[in-house]
């Protein structure tokens, strides 16, 4: 997946815009699949959240399995 890099061993940055489909995608890590339409937090655990006239710009949210922190960018497109 070229959305994805790592900034070091258990922070990763995706492009959330260069995403295909329905916007799931996998931890970088352990490839646990992450849906937009997941409500739950039984898979991943939002920190923060950027947003700009009330839109989401950014946020930061930490994979439950494997505890991996993941900067998606990009949300507003």
């Amino acid at each position: 997946m070229s959305a994805v890099f790592s900034n070091s061993k258990n922070t990763f940055s995706v492009n959330f815009s260069e995403i295909e489909g329905v916007g799931d995608f996998l931890c970088p890590k352990c490839r646990t699949v992450f849906s937009p339409d997941d409500l739950t937090k039984d898979v991943y655990t939002i920190l923060s959240l950027k947003k700009n006239d009330n839109k989401p710009t950014s946020m930061v949210i930490q994979c439950n399995q494997c505890k991996s922190i993941i900067n998606l960018n990009g949300l507003a497109v």
